[in-house]
């Protein structure tokens, strides 16, 4: 049962690591970042992401999707925005 249960730990770590080097094919300089929103996709939890303009932030979710082979959209947020509106 060690076995399986090691064996399934390095099917994840490899995919994990696949998962990175694909990532970091367009996105440089971010590897915290990745690091931390790979770690909450592992634990199905969330991940908030936030920061000044130009730090890819929306590249990374975008590339991240990609990687997985999810469709994404993205919503431009205003004050305004209800969440009856999305």
């Amino acid at each position: 049962m060690t076995t399986c249960a090691g064996e399934k730990w390095e099917h994840v770590r490899s995919q994990m690591e696949a998962l990175r080097k694909s990532i970091g094919t367009v996105i440089v300089g971010q590897d915290a970042v990745v690091e931390l929103l790979l770690t909450s996709l592992l634990c199905k939890g969330h991940c908030l992401i936030v920061g000044v303009p130009g730090l890819a932030k929306t590249l990374l979710v975008t590339t991240l999707g990609k990687a997985l082979g999810l469709v994404s959209r993205r919503i431009q947020f205003t004050p305004d925005l209800m969440p009856m509106d999305i």
